[in-house]
């Protein structure tokens, strides 16, 4: 490992082989950074986090801080990061809290734009992007590859299923369907992330039925807890179909995000 003398390494800390820790970073108690972690420059982790292997971390990104809860009253709680992450200039990341799970939770191989930040007791799935300053309240949860544009902010106890896009500027305050696009203040649902899914390798085909899935759920004709029954037997064979009718049918503390709602 290789650490800058002008650096601040709590003894407590765990610092895995091949670890760089760059000029003027503070690691604080209860920190582990996993093997081949770069703190690049001026990059707190405060406490109680664990960071996953080959992580970078660059300039002025406060990682593992005090949760933003006035119910916080400094007890024990923590931040786990996963693998092959980058996180970039200014981001913060907010360890969990009591009234919560007491554990913010993100996945691997995630980008996090500059100023981006999650929140308290928040659960981040793999492969996701923030672009610059992208929000996360508290109890926020994001699937895997979720998109989330500039500026953009998701509403505390929101969710935002697999697969889904979610556009600059956009206040989040219902739920996102998994592989949904949605965007505007407040952000209303605009159809599939179509682009995701042929980034995915959909063919056309694939493509058509999902589109005929969503517009017999969203816009077809009766009671909206009819035509989800309906989907969910005419589209049992499709996986991401499936995946959005599980995602409806979850207990939620937000509203779903629906199309022109």
């Amino acid at each position: 490992m290789s650490v800058h003398p002008t650096a601040l390494v709590h003894p407590d800390a765990v610092i895995g082989d091949g670890v760089v820790v760059g000029p003027w970073s503070t690691v604080g108690p209860g920190v582990v950074l996993g093997e081949g972690v770069t703190l690049v420059s001026h990059v707190v982790v405060q406490q109680d986090t664990t960071v996953g292997a080959r992580t970078v971390i660059h300039p002025f990104a406060v990682i593992g801080g005090d949760p933003q809860h006035n119910g916080y009253k400094g007890e024990t709680v923590r931040l786990e990061i996963g693998s092959d992450n980058s996180i970039r200039e200014h981001a913060t990341f907010n360890r969990g809290t009591p009234q919560g799970s007491g554990v913010t939770r993100v996945g691997s191989n995630g980008l996090f734009m500059t100023g981006a930040h999650v929140g308290h007791d928040a659960i981040v799935g793999d492969n996701v992007v923030m672009a610059n300053s992208a929000t996360l309240g508290g109890h926020a949860r994001i699937g895997d590859k979720v998109f989330l544009g500039g500026l953009c902010a998701v509403h505390q106890n929101g969710r935002v299923g697999q697969g889904a896009i979610v556009g600059g500027l956009a206040a989040v305050t219902r739920d996102v369907i998994p592989y949904g696009s949605a965007w505007g203040n407040h952000a209303k649902l605009h159809g599939l992330n179509l682009i995701g899914l042929k980034r995915k390798g959909y063919g056309k085909d694939a493509v058509r039925r999902l589109l005929a899935a969503f517009r017999d759920l969203f816009e077809g004709e009766g009671v909206f807890a009819d035509r989800l029954q309906k989907v969910e037997t005419e589209y049992a064979d499709l996986v991401e179909i499936m995946e959005i009718v599980t995602f409806i049918r979850e207990d939620s503390k937000r509203p779903l995000c629906l199309p022109g709602d």
